[in-house]
């Protein structure tokens, strides 16, 4: 590492997918993580894996269970992470939130026009999925800046995806969110690079990779048998090729800022 703060990394969505194996990634490479997850009693002992697996690296792994689309609870999140803070200050260390990564799944996969309207978008389904997915990250930086958790050369990423810009049947609540999603993230780098914060903010489109998120798509197969199909190097994206390039990019890059960098082998420019 090229300075001796000590890093943290805030993951918003850390028990599965993309997330878990992003944070498992920045915690072999020296990173303290604070895992925000929302998980049923079904779910626990599979972050308790995850947890033994960070601390197996070396690493700490402090894991808040909640909704991350909470006000109070984000607060009482950071609180939390305030503490840990104060704690390492106590001893002589500098701590920061390194890295925030916003891979929340979370959204209603219903169509817009249906006959029985309790089968397509509504007003609750299009505003939920917005919050959780798209302006929630807002609502975490806006925290994070203001309590002081970021400093020089604090990267954040948001988890997008193709379909951002192109359609799937089931997919438009969604998609209509990871738009907003990507606006967001542009925005915010703008006012981070203009108050000479030292953050950068960039989304990271991955291509179709096989997660609990993907799995409840109703298209799903047909999805991954398109992306296999499409994908110059004949297989699709994994959860660790997100989490070796957000951990490429956290150690560097810091004048890639407001961009929507694909990691997908090539998926996204063959086209359908």
């Amino acid at each position: 590492m090229s300075d001796d703060r000590e890093r943290w990394a805030l993951i918003l969505g850390a028990s599965s997918g993309m997330g878990e194996a992003t944070a498992r990634a920045l915690a072999a490479a020296g990173y303290r993580i604070c895992g925000i997850h929302l998980d049923f009693r079904a779910g626990l002992t599979h972050v308790e894996e995850v947890k033994a697996a960070i601390e197996a690296a070396g690493s700490e792994a402090l894991y808040i269970n909640m909704n991350a689309a909470d006000d109070e609870k984000r607060a009482g999140a950071l609180a939390t992470l305030g503490e840990r803070f104060a704690r390492s200050r106590a001893e002589g260390h500098d701590p920061y939130v390194r890295v925030v990564m916003h891979s929340l799944a979370f959204g209603s996969l219903v169509p817009f026009l249906a006959e029985d309207p309790k089968a397509g978008a509504d007003r609750k389904k299009m505003e939920m999925t917005q919050d959780v997915m798209a302006n929630s990250l807002v609502y975490w930086v806006q925290d994070l800046w203001r309590g002081g958790f970021l400093g020089r050369g604090s990267r954040i990423f948001a988890m997008t995806s193709e379909g951002s810009s192109r359609v799937v049947p089931s997919y438009g609540v969604v998609s209509s969110a990871k738009a907003a999603l990507e606006s967001h993230i542009r925005q915010l780098a703008m006012e981070l690079a203009r108050l000479d914060t030292g953050v950068t903010a960039n989304a990271i489109r991955a291509g179709v990779t096989v997660t609990p998120a993907l799995m409840k798509i109703p298209e799903h197969d047909a999805i991954i048998e398109s992306a296999t199909r499409r994908n110059p190097t004949g297989r699709m994206t994994t959860p660790q090729d997100v989490a070796d390039a957000i951990v490429a990019l956290s150690e560097g890059a810091g004048f890639i800022n407001g961009e929507v960098i694909g990691v997908d082998g090539g998926e996204f420019v063959t086209g359908s």
